[in-house]
């Protein structure tokens, strides 16, 4: 039982890497060239999740913007708030589902600690 709590603790920290990437991704989104970045999820063995985080090179939009030398082609963040947005809902239903798993284990763990007392 302590090794599914570990397990689900594993999960809450590639989590809030995810977390962690969709923010830096939301405050970066008016930025020059900016590069997005994604966090995978991986097994871990014998059991767990790790976070593997890449950045995304696909180029942004390219707007003209007015500069003292006159117009320049510039090219926007790849960010897209369709996607991040989403992304951040279903990492919370992610973090929530993991700490009711290990809000069960403490009380399962708590019971058979009363009745072993």
């Amino acid at each position: 039982m302590i090794s599914g709590i570990s397990a689900n603790l594993a999960a809450l920290s590639a989590l809030a890497k995810k977390v962690e990437s969709s923010a830096n991704n939301v405050a970066n989104i008016n930025t020059d060239s900016f590069k997005k970045t994604r966090v995978l999820l991986e097994e871990e063995t014998p059991q767990g999740v790790t976070a593997r985080v890449e950045k995304i090179n696909d180029p942004g939009a390219m707007v003209y913007e007015q500069t003292p030398a006159g117009e320049t082609l510039v090219e926007q963040s790849n960010v897209e708030l369709t996607e991040e947005l989403p992304n951040l809902l279903l990492t919370k239903r992610f973090f929530e589902a993991n700490l009711k798993t290990i809000k069960t284990q403490d009380e399962m763990l708590g019971s058979l600690l009363d009745i072993k007392g």
